[in-house]
């Protein structure tokens, strides 16, 4: 059986509320050619992005079963708490609502806005009494009151994650809103290509200090496109704690979280070298298959030599992993990730 634990779908432009269009908060085309918000637009690169062609290219690709995360652009960042609320049901409700009619072929993830603590903690409860969820997702960074960028990752939002280590919850991390925090023109896709990455690289920088593995047992978080920035940086985070540990007052050593039983980073890093130091860092144990489709940075057919699982086969040709370690990492790795 094939899990893909990085999948994304959105709703046919007649199933999006009229206010999310009013206030452009978020709308598709009716020819299903653009996503769009508020001063942004992205074209809709393959069919797959849609249910009834979703389910015909799993098929197509002998993909069993889909986790289908929150869309990125519905994280609601600095959004007012009653607007905030409004789009977040709906997406929560959509991703319920794709599990309950197809069981068999996914699992919803569910999204809060930390910002808004008090209902966040009630969407939570919501969606596990209500829905039975348990894919959790958190962007890596939010506005907070202060209107200050701040990682998930941070005692402010302790109270999601006893929450989640309540319900046993698995939890994804995910970088978004690049552009609003790194003050850069937009060029040759730098958001997407590097900053986002160095996002995700900060948000594991203060989730390992933080010691959230062992605070929070009973989550299993997984870090989107293999935490890839972040496997790089471990030697220099580690000279640093050791060289300067006046900076780091009552923080773990950062080796503390490496091979975590509870810390999972998909595959989607894109080329067998930076697959290899996932391997070596974190273990095989710790890594499930990912493809991030239908978008183009995703494992995508059509999209220079890539298909589905390239990643994978790639690592056993050049004896990476093995065979038992592919199955592994298709199946097995994501269950003890969805589930406990």
């Amino acid at each position: 059986m094939k899990i893909n634990s990085h999948s994304h779908l959105l709703p046919y432009p007649h199933e999006i509320p009229a206010f999310m269009r009013t206030k452009e908060i978020f709308w598709i085309d009716e020819d299903r050619s653009f996503m769009r918000q508020r001063g942004w637009s992205r074209p809709v690169t393959d069919k797959s992005f849609f249910l009834n062609e979703k389910l015909e290219w799993m098929e197509q690709q002998g993909i069993d079963h889909a986790v289908v995360l929150n869309l990125s652009q519905l994280y609601c960042n600095g959004m007012e708490r009653s607007l905030a609320h409004d789009v977040i049901r709906f997406q929560n409700d959509f991703n319920a609502g794709l599990e309950q009619m197809h069981p068999s072929k996914f699992t919803g993830g569910f999204v809060v806005q930390p910002l808004h603590m008090e209902d966040a903690l009630k969407e939570i409860e919501r969606c596990v009494t209500t829905f039975k969820s348990k894919v959790l997702c958190l962007p890596t960074h939010y506005l907070n009151k202060a209107n200050e960028w701040t990682t998930v990752a941070d005692e402010s939002c302790y109270p999601i994650f006893e929450l989640a280590n309540k319900y046993k919850l698995a939890i994804e991390i995910h970088p978004y809103d690049a552009e609003e925090i790194v003050n850069l023109k937009d060029r040759f896709w730098r958001f997407h290509l590097v900053w986002m990455c160095a996002m995700t690289a900060d948000c594991y920088h203060f989730f390992s200090l933080l010691n959230f593995p062992e605070r929070f047992p009973n989550v299993r978080t997984c870090f989107a496109h293999g935490n890839q920035f972040g496997q790089v940086n471990v030697g220099r985070r580690i000279q640093g704690f050791e060289g300067r540990p006046d900076l780091f007052p009552e923080a773990e050593h950062p080796s503390q979280s490496l091979r975590a039983s509870n810390v999972y980073y998909d595959t989607l890093v894109h080329d067998v070298l930076s697959f290899e130091l996932l391997v070596k860092r974190q273990g095989v144990g710790q890594i499930i298959f990912g493809l991030d489709d239908p978008y183009p940075l995703g494992e995508m057919n059509g999209v220079g030599n890539g298909y589905p699982g390239k990643i994978l086969e790639d690592a056993v040709t050049e004896m990476v992993i093995s065979e038992e370690d592919k199955s592994r990492i298709w199946h097995e790795n994501v269950l003890n990730w969805l589930e406990k």
